[in-house]
């Protein structure tokens, strides 16, 4: 079991796109899971996979708003899912489940960015911690046999350099003692996300479960709705390069199927290339903050979230 945070020398960078990083590869026979997949850069990662002969299973909260691209796909369904309901989770686990045995990659990619006031999924929990994290780790934990019985899976976690805004602090997740800041929030939620992929590849690695986090780069979609014209504007100023959605997308399918990540894990990734790690304090920009990456906080995020969860893990 390997794990190296540090940059390798990519066949690909910041400018590579889904479609060119899928090309080459024929998953016919694999099955892949996408939470989300309507639109942005999910929809990217549905079809680059989908080209390249992938059964695709894409997710959404209303069934009457998957897209006609979704099905203009080829070997590409959808099928509902709300990852703030725990019974949603356990419905579509078991659908799943019954029709999918085997399910060569999941790709964690549904999101919620910055709600302007203090809302909770049905746990009881914030919500963008709730859905970007909780939900994830349920869904996760109910597709274990199917990943198990890949015989060789691996599992994405969108994550974000949003990470930077907040360590992990499981004190007071439902703001009850202290006031509620959405930027913090999510930050907390994407911290939550990169602990999540190394303590889910320590535990998958002996069952050829191999996980990895994921910074996409900023990408212009649908997920900024709830920041404000002044906020957009601020946010704008303070990007020098956005990414096409095919680009924002291509993180996700290097560390899906790359030749080059073959026997490791737990790592966080950018620019289809293993981010470096930085200082916590470092200025806003590239790399992952070692926080993000500390085995204990992973370990007591784990336990954290199989008693939030109700998820016991094998």
């Amino acid at each position: 079991m390997t794990s190296i945070q540090q940059p390798i020398h990519s066949h690909f960078n910041a400018n590579s796109t889904a479609a060119e990083i899928a090309a080459g590869y024929d998953l016919k026979g694999k099955t892949v899971l996408v939470t989300g997949g309507n639109s942005g850069i999910d929809y990217e990662t549905v079809k680059a996979l989908a080209n390249a002969g992938a059964t695709v299973v894409a997710t959404g909260r209303d069934a009457h708003k998957a897209s006609d691209r979704l099905s203009a796909l080829p070997n590409v369904s959808f099928m509902p899912l709300d990852l703030a309901d725990p019974l949603s989770v356990d419905t579509f686990a078991e659908q799943f489940l019954a029709t999918h045995p085997h399910l060569h990659l999941l790709i964690n990619n549904a999101g919620i960015f910055r709600p302007p006031q203090l809302q909770k999924d049905q746990r009881g929990y914030e919500f963008q911690f709730g859905v970007n994290h909780l939900g994830h780790f349920q869904l996760t934990g109910r597709l274990w046999p199917a990943l198990k019985n890949a015989g060789g899976a691996r599992v994405v976690v969108l994550s974000s350099v949003g990470h930077r805004r907040s360590e992990l602090e499981l004190d007071d997740l439902q703001f009850k003692h202290h006031p509620y800041d959405s930027a913090k929030a999510y930050g907390l939620s994407k911290t939550a996300n990169v602990l999540f992929a190394a303590e889910l590849d320590r535990a998958g690695a002996p069952h050829g479960i191999r996980a990895f986090s994921v910074h996409p780069g900023a990408v212009q979609t649908d997920i900024f709705r709830y920041m404000t014209d002044d906020e957009r504007q601020t946010w704008d100023q303070q990007i020098t390069h956005f990414k096409s959605q095919e680009q924002g997308a291509a993180t996700t399918v290097w560390c899906a199927l790359s030749d080059q990540l073959n026997g490791m894990g737990g790592i966080y990734c950018e620019d289809c290339n293993i981010a470096p790690i930085v200082p916590n304090d470092a200025p806003p920009g590239r790399g992952v903050r070692g926080f993000a990456l500390d085995p204990g906080r992973a370990r007591e995020l784990w336990k954290f979230s199989e008693a939030a969860t109700g998820i016991s893990w094998p």
